[in-house]
């Protein structure tokens, strides 16, 4: 099985895709393992992750396991 990574806004864009199935294990291997562009723009401090739907405030730590999602959320502007 696999775990699922979820782009949103700007951050889709960047990904070519709004999703993306991952092999499980630490996040530190799993960024390693997408292009530089977009594991870099992943680490912005301003990106908020959410683990299986709960925000999470620490991203050391984060290990995906089978089924898992991780969601990745840009800042929002608008008026």
């Amino acid at each position: 099985m696999a775990a699922r990574l979820v782009f949103l806004g700007r951050l889709a864009d960047l990904a070519g895709a709004g999703e993306r199935e991952v092999e499980p294990g630490p996040l530190e291997a799993v960024l390693a393992g997408l292009p530089a562009e977009l594991a870099v723009a992943l680490l912005g401090e301003r990106i908020r992750i959410a683990h299986n739907g709960e925000l999470i405030a620490e991203r050391g730590g984060i290990v995906l396991g089978d089924g898992d999602e991780l969601a990745f959320l840009p800042p929002v502007s608008g008026g």
